[in-house]
């Protein structure tokens, strides 16, 4: 050990001065922070602690808060409460409280239900149920009911026409799956009819149920406004029925013709559950994912579970906010018409869009709103400004999607788009279509 000692003080030495020197103030240096300790204090007991209490408002406390932008016991209202109806809802409404949804490509049952909002605690209580939910297929349909809180409920997967699966919520929060197995045959059958008052009127008298008939104007919504039809236009359309002791247990439309102004409309299914025209290009007309040139900062995220934290009461945040500075050009994210556009109290001026019979889309607290109702708008077009208007607590675009009467995160939600069918697909396509054109004739 002397050996070692003498050896490192003999090649210490033969250092030159500057590294001795520098050497030594580093072995100082880290043998004073080895032996440190720095110093606690502990109060005694005769020592009172200052402890002081800051009392926040409501309204500071908001402030604090991610939903900062937006009161959060505020949600705004359901569509029904606040557009003008008109016959085609009237005649033919949606099944109430009934979602539904097809499956598309790249669809898993956790990016289907949880755009809509749905606990990922839902989602995976249904895939302990039946892990065979892991595999939805492309056309596949999904249906769903929720409770008075926002949680599933029931849950229908129909996986072919021959067999559906349903789940159904049990006490200890689970779910029960139970299958079913239709035994009907399917028969195609062409309905015939001319436009007479409604086209609801017209469908039932053809031999249409409203089911039917809501099929119809859905397949043909971005065609065709059925409000203006006229008295004389004519319709041929496919039906594939499951017939079941002489009566019809279920129907899925195939095709359909609608002749209206002497101009021929047509929309034919394909295997992924959606509609094209005699081309194979899909009918839907495409979105935007903002309503705006760029994309601007989240201040509060879709949640329709949100809970107030001062009352403790579920306020629904039924959109986005986008954190925009005042005067910012609000866009039309697709083609629609403007079916509100006003001061609307909490919500300050605000336009609301009906995109065909499925989609709409809100736009809250702006500055200013530059169209009027009955307006048709594309896709791009400018609409307002945006502003901090109505109850809000900052500059910002509050901006809902609605897909069938249901709010949906504009983040995530799978908008339309401009598609069309491609290679084998198409071929297939094009070959069920040319046995199908020749039954849709007109009277």
């Amino acid at each position: 050990m002397q050996q070692i000692a003498r050896s490192v003080a003999l090649a210490f030495n033969n250092l030159p001065r500057p590294h001795r020197v520098m050497l030594g103030s580093l072995t100082v240096v880290t043998l004073a922070v080895a032996v440190w300790r720095p110093y606690v204090y502990h109060p005694t007991d005769d020592v009172t602690p200052i402890v002081k209490n800051i009392e926040l408002d409501k309204n500071t406390l908001r402030t604090l808060l991610p939903e900062a932008s937006e009161p959060i016991d505020q949600s705004t209202p359901e569509p029904d409460e606040e557009l003008p109806a008109d016959d085609v809802d009237t005649d033919v409404p949606d099944t109430a409280g009934v979602h539904d949804y097809t499956v598309s490509s790249g669809d898993t049952l956790s990016s289907a239900l949880n755009q809509y909002g749905i606990d990922i605690g839902d989602i995976n209580a249904l895939v302990m149920s039946d892990r065979d939910l892991r595999n939805l297929q492309v056309g596949q349909q999904l249906s769903w009911t929720l409770d008075d809180d926002g949680g599933l409920k029931t849950l229908s997967w129909e996986i072919s026409r021959r067999e559906t699966r349903t789940y159904e919520r049990t006490p200890a929060g689970g779910f029960k799956m139970d299958a079913e197995m239709q035994k009907g045959e399917w028969r195609n059958s062409v309905m015939q009819g001319e436009v007479r008052g409604s086209f609801a009127a017209s469908a039932t008298r053809a031999g249409l149920s409203s089911t039917e008939a809501r099929a119809v104007i859905k397949a043909m919504q971005w065609q065709m406004d059925f409000r203006k039809l006229r008295a004389g236009d004519q319709f041929s359309v496919l039906m594939s029925r499951e017939m079941l002791d002489g009566k019809s247990a279920q129907s899925q439309l195939l095709g359909v013709r609608l002749r209206s102004g002497g101009k021929d409309y047509y929309a034919f299914r394909a295997e992924d559950g959606k509609f094209y025209d005699r081309s194979g290009s899909g009918l839907a007309r495409g979105f935007m994912r903002f309503p705006t040139v760029k994309q601007y900062r989240v201040s509060s995220n879709f949640n329709p579970r949100r809970l107030n934290p001062v009352t403790g009461r579920i306020a629904p945040h039924k959109g986005v906010d986008f954190a925009l500075p005042v005067g910012t050009p609000v866009l039309a994210v697709g083609d629609g018409e403007i079916v509100v556009a006003k001061n609307g109290g909490a919500a300050g001026n605000y336009v609301a869009i009906r995109h065909g019979r499925q989609y709409m889309t809100r736009y809250m607290h702006m500055k200013k709103v530059l169209v009027k109702p009955g307006q048709k708008v594309k896709r791009g077009d400018r609409i307002g400004l945006s502003g901090n208007t109505g109850r809000s607590t900052g500059p910002h675009l509050h901006f809902e999607i609605w897909i069938n009467n249901q709010a949906v995160n504009p983040l995530t939600a799978k908008l339309p788009r401009m598609e069309g069918l491609t290679g084998k697909d198409r071929s297939d396509y094009m070959a069920q279509v040319k046995s199908w054109l020749p039954q849709l004739g007109l009277k």
